[in-house]
């Protein structure tokens, strides 16, 4: 692991190459932040030598570059919509079905990303699992389970199986 001083030298000297070319693959400020971190924090936990500035430089753009491919390609990255096509989604539901996502929402996390990602994303308990990284029985006795406190909590058979 580098030295404090060593980072914060490699930061002074580097950040505004990485940060420019994190922010012209990534288009956003904030995601460039982010793989940004990570870069300086893989080099902090690098513990090759470098042959000389020429190579550090050479890794760190490196890193840079693949850091943001695989920020891109990420699953999180993905499956993610802008909060504005959330709130206009949310805004199109009727009454009853806004009542219902809101119950499937103050649910305890680990009954809520199970009920969500199998009724609202349309993912089958073997891929809920392999996304949560939990076995497949577990996926449908959490989701037995929460399906059994949204009746309780809504009175009725609001979800069906």
């Amino acid at each position: 692991m580098r030295s404090e001083a060593e980072v914060n030298h490699a930061i002074e000297k580097y950040a505004d190459t990485i940060r420019r070319i994190c922010f012209y693959h990534l288009k956003n400020q904030a995601d460039t932040e982010d793989v940004f971190q990570n870069v300086f924090l893989k080099y902090m936990l690098h513990e090759e030598v470098f042959q000389n500035v020429e190579h550090e430089k050479a890794w760190l753009l490196r890193v840079a570059i693949n850091e943001c491919k695989d920020f891109l390609k990420s699953f999180f990255r993905r499956s993610m919509a802008p909060l504005e096509a959330v709130a206009e989604l949310e805004a199109q539901l009727p009454d009853d079905h806004r009542e219902v996502l809101e119950a499937v929402l103050s649910l305890p996390k680990q009954y809520k990303d199970v009920i969500y990602l199998h009724y609202y994303e349309g993912y089958t308990a073997s891929e809920i699992g392999k996304i949560l990284g939990k076995k497949e029985n577990t996926v449908y006795s959490l989701l037995s389970r929460g399906r059994g406190i949204l009746k309780k909590e809504l009175g009725g058979d609001s979800i069906g199986k």
